[in-house]
């Protein structure tokens, strides 16, 4: 596994930069990023099962999804046997938008715009709201395409109710994305790729308004061996294989694998999102807790509230 990631280090760093897309047709906007320090340093993240410098890992992770933008829900329905589609419905059904009103929303890595689409369903068909809004952001130019392309066909396309926006989870400029502007922050399946998970919670924490919900799906880890074993076998040996059959890209899934193996546990990414400021419930799963399982962990829905 080690051999495939290096593998994919090296190619990466090959991929070209993906092209600039004139900001009137294609409705979103390239924000300037706020650079920490543009030179080397000596610390050091996982990017898969390989530990490279942090200041790679953002380039390695753009050229993962450029590779596979095309591809991405077949993507997810190989690691999921297509079940991604209904932990999405459950996960924004759970949040109920425009229950309450119309909610400002920010959806982070949300280039597809899957979920954005999501909560803009749920919001006209069940509380006939036509004024929730959401802002789709990503750092990868190619995904935002992919989801602008989705939305030129719904009734969406070419409202307010929607923008496409590329910038970093992790240092979202303040002029762009004011303190306390949004009522709901999502992120779904992205933040495992994010160099700097503390970074991104403090970024929500801020933009979000005094009681606003922020509400993670990511996949986790599975909370039964027997089914964590099988599910590993099929993880590390049917997963790379149909990323090479369906989109003649091995490595970048091998890597998609090894990218959830790395993340925290259920109880550890709770204490992170309390560590940022967020109200959770208790460190247990269920109700009343700060997390719900589905499929036994295979993925998981983590919410948090500003106060």
């Amino acid at each position: 596994m080690q051999t495939v990631t290096r593998n994919l280090v090296r190619r990466s760093c090959r991929i070209a930069r993906p092209p600039q897309t004139a900001g009137k047709r294609f409705n979103h906007t390239s924000a300037k990023q706020g650079r920490r320090d543009a030179g080397h340093t000596d610390r050091t993240t996982h990017f898969g099962f390989q530990t490279v410098p942090e200041e790679q890992k953002e380039s390695l992770v753009k050229g993962v999804f450029n590779s596979v933008a095309s591809s991405y829900d077949v993507m997810n329905d190989a690691m999921s046997l297509g079940v991604h589609r209904l932990w999405k419905d459950e996960y924004v059904s759970s949040l109920k938008p425009g229950a309450k009103g119309a909610l400002r929303c920010i959806d982070l890595a949300g280039g597809t715009g899957d979920i954005a689409l999501r909560i803009l369903d749920h919001a006209r068909e069940n509380y006939a709201d036509r004024e929730t809004s959401v802002d789709v952001v990503d750092i990868n130019a190619e995904m935002l395409k992919e989801g602008y392309k989705r939305f030129k066909q719904t009734i969406y396309h070419n409202t307010s109710q929607v923008a496409f926006i590329e910038s970093n989870a992790q240092s979202l400029p303040v002029e762009q994305f004011p303190d306390n502007t949004y009522d709901l922050y999502t992120i779904a399946f992205g933040i495992r790729n994010c160099t700097s998970v503390p970074d991104v919670l403090k970024e929500a924490y801020r933009v979000l308004k005094p009681g606003g919900t922020f509400a993670c799906l990511e996949f986790s880890k599975v909370n039964n061996p027997l089914f964590g074993m099988l599910y590993d076998q099929y993880s590390f040996s049917v997963i790379p294989m149909l990323g090479s059959i369906l989109a003649g890209d091995r490595d970048s899934y091998q890597y998609l694998v090894e990218s959830i193996r790395k993340f925290p546990t259920q109880s550890e990414f709770s204490q992170m999102i309390q560590e940022a400021g967020f109200t959770t419930g208790g460190l247990h799963e269920g109700r009343g807790g700060a997390w719900t399982d589905l499929w036994g962990g295979i993925a998981c829905i983590h919410k948090g509230v500003k106060v």
